[in-house]
């Protein structure tokens, strides 16, 4: 009776062998991929007569100048204020309810076309066209609006050391 498999030896395949084997697996990758192959070198091709490709190169091998060059940037003062002015508006209209805004913006718009209206006109507004136009519900609700604004405006730029006035 023959003795019982215990044990599989695997195939030690040399350095020679195993680039061989590489290299077929490559060829034959290729042979299936033809038509794409031709269309990658094709496009590369492009780019490189472009110039873009040599751009490309250029970016990747100096990709830390870069990075300082970008990061030296991103720290300068008008960014870091601008950042900053960004994040504490973004702060204040997340307080403010979105319908309101939304009438605030319909508002300067019909005020926009207004205006445009009134100066195509070109007439001028007397001492008693103010009056009557301060009796108008809607020139009247803008004023109370704008009056309360700058109010809360002025609250808002308080000194918290001058509480006191």
């Amino acid at each position: 009776m023959a003795k019982p498999i215990t044990k599989i030896e695997e195939p030690v395949f040399t350095e020679k062998e195993q680039q061989n084997q590489a290299l077929e697996k490559v060829l034959q990758d290729l042979t299936q991929n033809t038509e794409g192959i031709k269309e990658t070198i094709k496009f590369l091709q492009e780019l490189h007569e472009s110039g873009i490709l040599g751009a490309i190169n250029n970016l990747v091998e100096a990709k830390e100048d870069l990075a300082k060059i970008a990061v030296e940037q991103m720290l300068r003062p008008p960014v870091t204020n601008a950042l900053n002015n960004a994040m504490a508006a973004a702060g204040a209209l997340t307080e403010i309810d979105p319908e309101m805004i939304k009438r605030i913006m319909n508002g300067m718009a019909k005020g926009i076309q207004k205006s445009e209206e009134e100066l195509r006109l070109n007439k001028k507004i007397g001492v008693f066209d103010l009056v009557k136009l301060m009796r108008d519900t809607d020139i009247n609700r803008a004023l109370t609006f704008s009056l309360y604004l700058l109010q809360g405006v002025g609250e808002g730029l308080k000194d918290p050391s001058q509480e006191n006035n």
